[in-house]
């Protein structure tokens, strides 16, 4: 019976919010209340609801804070000494500009957020790859690839949700997945040479007189009032010390995140009233991500508390053959990409990962294991048609759905078989 419930719980939520019949934030809350009740446990929800969102507080706090922060150094102009360097050394080679573009798209992408990586790599160098006459969907493809990598980062989204949904934290989940973020970021540069390599067999390499290159350079940062080019250096400081510490891992990411934005703002933007402006201006998207983690802790409260979770796990130990049962972290690792393509990351993660989890332990394979796996599909997500900073870059772009999936889609895969490598290798997995 709790077998049954909670099966049958996880494909209405993701009928729910893949059919667009109830937003995310109210289906995670929703639909686990109604089958907790419909399985007896009226008198038994608070406390399993309180444990739940006890269990994903810091990861939220983590993830606001973090958003914000990062949308501060891009607000400051951090990145702005990093795309004129990149314009001086790509000049006409498109070669170069690929390798560039990638260089840069991971820098930016730092916020976690698609859509600011998006607009300012594409903003950036559109200009130059419609001059030179390069195709477009090579810098759709190389932004998209390094975000994929970067989506991985707890603030991104996929991490959080990850770790909200097994009640783990990042110690177990994400430091362990640097290294392999790491040879996904590599593998981006190597595809992006291969990418500039045929372009500029292609067209060749184009000289640009000094007037478009100034024009260029000019169309990159303008000169807004939030600008802090003389404080690039400590802010750059400041980042890199925030990089290191997280890596250390000495202090929990949240505190982290939430020491170095009152740095970051007290130092770049000391008058209160444009203090809040900044607050603002990045309020709605950390408020977006923070929102479905708090409210998955009652989703994942319910499905503990109920032990609908340990049901479903046992069910599914019957069904998988044995054999496959030691492989199972290598089996979720490929197919978190297909998955997290045809489902949302919501679905995913809330919906599937933690019975794969539970059903992983009867093999001695732990929930961090599977967490990570997990990870792994995510620079195949962004290229799917459920997320909305991808269409956003369709548009930006000019091009459509179907042909950047089929241009991008054996690159996203490499990314996916170079990282599950790495971890097997690594014994990250």
């Amino acid at each position: 019976m709790l077998s049954f419930l909670g099966f049958a719980m996880v494909a209405v939520f993701m009928y729910l919010i893949m059919a667009k019949r109830m937003s995310a934030l109210v289906a995670i809350m929703i639909v686990p209340i109604i089958f907790a009740i419909i399985g007896g446990f009226f008198t038994e929800l608070g406390p399993m609801m309180e444990a739940g969102v006890e269990n994903v507080a810091m990861t939220a706090i983590m993830i606001l804070f973090a958003i914000i922060y990062f949308g501060i150094m891009i607000d400051t102009g951090l990145f702005d000494p990093l795309i004129k360097k990149i314009l001086q050394i790509v000049k006409g080679d498109p070669l170069k500009i690929v390798v560039g573009t990638a260089v840069l798209s991971m820098m930016v992408a730092l916020d976690g957020d698609g859509t600011t990586t998006y607009i300012i790599t594409v903003s950036s160098l559109l200009p130059l790859y419609k001059r030179l006459g390069m195709n477009r969907l090579v810098l759709a493809t190389t932004a998209m690839l390094s975000m994929g990598v970067m989506n991985m980062t707890p603030w991104g989204g996929a991490s959080a949700m990850a770790m909200a949904s097994l009640g783990l934290d990042s110690s177990e989940v994400f430091i362990p997945m640097i290294p392999i973020m790491g040879f996904g970021l590599v593998w981006v540069i190597v595809a992006a040479f291969l990418l500039g390599k045929m372009e500029r067999k292609r067209i060749g390499v184009i000289k640009l007189d000094d007037s478009e290159k100034t024009k260029l350079d000019d169309s990159l940062t303008g000169t807004l009032d939030y600008k802090r080019p003389k404080l690039v250096w400590f802010n750059l400081a400041l980042t890199v010390t925030l990089m290191v510490c997280l890596i250390l891992d000495f202090m929990n990411l949240g505190l982290l995140f939430m020491v170095a934005l009152g740095i970051a703002l007290l130092v770049n933007y000391p008058d209160l009233k444009l203090q809040q402006e900044r607050l603002l201006s990045h309020s709605r998207n950390a408020l977006a991500v923070v929102s479905i983690v708090v409210a998955a802790g009652i989703f994942s409260g319910i499905m503990t508390g109920t032990e609908m979770i340990n049901a479903m796990a046992e069910t599914l130990v019957a069904i998988i053959p044995p054999v496959l049962g030691p492989y199972l972290s290598i089996i979720v690792a490929f197919l978190s990409a297909p998955f997290t393509f045809f489902m949302s990351n919501n679905a995913f993660y809330f919906g599937v990962l933690p019975i794969l989890a539970q059903t992983a332990e009867a093999y001695g394979i732990s929930a961090a294991e599977i967490g990570r796996a997990a990870l792994v599909g995510q620079p195949v997500h962004v290229f799917s048609p459920l997320v909305a900073a991808a269409h956003l870059m369709i548009g930006l772009v000019g091009t459509e759905f179907g042909e950047l999936q089929r241009f991008a889609i054996k690159w996203a895969f490499g990314t996916v078989t170079v990282m599950t490598i790495a971890a097997l290798v690594l014994g990250v997995i």
